[in-house]
């Protein structure tokens, strides 16, 4: 769940390694679901091997990635999971349909559910969830309650689809525990709070091509993870999020994105908690967080342990390999309450008029409850491969 940002004391504690020198390496192939595992200043790898096809009406070739979910395992607090979901259609066997209209109105349903390991293909499909009732919160960022399309329990190929929401707690796609959702060449808008775009959770997996998905929403990322984890692989596309404390990309998982456009109009770009991992390859990333009362700076990536449970304690991991950043506003990355590695390589990268800082690593005063003052600062190795991204006078702090 994404909380507010805390102010900052001055505890810092950073280690910084800094490479000068070019790379040729060639973009690695197309992931296939399973993230790479660079740290430690070496830069990661696109998973081998190519991805299934895209749904074209027939169920595509490839299994469900092997291993476990993501780090981000779900801790103390928060809901306590549900019995149930409600929903105007769900699948339980094996089915394929195409150019279906699936319509919800009810408070706190899914449109279309997937569960009882069924292996679903959707094609040509029309999703729309709208209620004025939907109360969203910790069901609907965990579990999935509300979410337009929500697949627990088996396998849903989603191809060419209109998925539209707005209702509090609607994301467009969601995939949560042993639920696989395969999407493609489909368009996603959801209108309110806590509706991600794309959404994994409790260990779901997620593979999305050529997807465009819009949010508007607070607490609402165009490419969201929580609780529980999960794994989360994009090629292609553009995701923009609109509200506040909605960033392009959410990370509580381990997520590989290739090629495509991140855009947050009123959020940093990227969030990144705890114990998970997030890989961006030749991505165009713009951030633009707003200046609120209750912050002490701007960013425009933050990598960070909140300590509300959504995602185990440990080292994150951040790589971005070609493309471009452009800053908005305020500084470039945030790390706090947390030990990480950072890798940036050949990235084209814009500051902000107003930028502070290129990294900075630091304590925070405990006021959101990120570890205790004094004991929080970031332990941050930091690598940067020639040429673009230390090109720049802006200091780290």
């Amino acid at each position: 769940m994404m909380t507010g940002i805390p102010a900052y004391a001055s505890t810092t504690t950073s280690e910084t390694k800094q490479e000068s020198q070019s790379t040729n390496e060639q973009p690695p192939e197309k992931p296939d679901g399973e993230a790479p595992s660079g740290a430690d200043g070496q830069q990661g790898e696109k998973p081998d091997g190519e991805p299934p096809e895209k749904p074209d009406g027939e169920n595509p070739d490839g299994e469900k990635p092997d291993g476990q979910p993501g780090g981000g395992q779900g801790g103390p607090g928060g809901s306590q999971g549900v019995d149930s979901y409600d929903a105007v259609t769900e699948y339980t066997e094996d089915t394929d349909t195409e150019g279906e209209n699936y319509t919800s109105t009810g408070t706190d349903e899914n449109a279309v559910l997937v569960s009882n390991g069924a292996a679903v293909t959707l094609k040509d499909s029309t999703i729309d969830r709208t209620s004025e009732d939907s109360t969203g919160g910790d069901n609907s960022s965990f579990y999935g309650v509300g979410a337009a399309l929500l697949t627990i329990d088996g396998t849903t190929y989603i191809d060419n689809a209109t998925i539209t929401t707005d209702a509090k707690g609607g994301a467009g796609v969601f995939a949560y525990g042993d639920g696989t959702v395969y999407i493609a060449d489909s368009t996603i808008t959801t209108k309110q709070d806590t509706s991600g775009g794309i959404h994994a959770a409790g260990g779901g997996t997620l593979y999305a091509w050529d997807v465009t998905a819009e949010t508007d929403g607070e607490s609402s990322a165009a490419i969201r993870s929580d609780r529980g984890g999960g794994t989360m692989v994009v090629d292609s596309g553009s995701y923009t999020s609109n509200g506040t404390g909605s960033p392009a990309v959410y990370c509580t998982a381990d997520i590989a994105v290739n090629d495509a456009t991140l855009t947050a109009n009123g959020s940093e770009a990227v969030c990144i908690e705890g114990l998970n991992s997030l890989h961006l390859f030749d991505c165009d990333i713009t951030g633009n967080m707003q200046d609120l009362d209750q912050n002490d700076t701007t960013w425009t990536f933050i990598v960070y342990q909140s300590m509300s449970g959504d995602s185990e304690i440990g080292n994150s991991t951040m790589q971005l390999v070609g493309g471009s950043v452009t800053s908005e506003n305020g500084g470039l990355i945030y790390t706090t309450n947390t030990e990480c590695d950072i890798l940036l390589s050949d990235v084209d990268i814009t500051y902000a008029d107003d930028s502070e800082f290129f990294l900075r690593c630091t304590g925070n005063d405990n006021a959101r409850g990120w570890g205790s003052s004094g004991e929080n600062g970031s332990d941050c190795i930091f690598t940067a491969r020639a040429p673009s991204p230390m090109q720049t006078e802006i200091p780290f702090q």
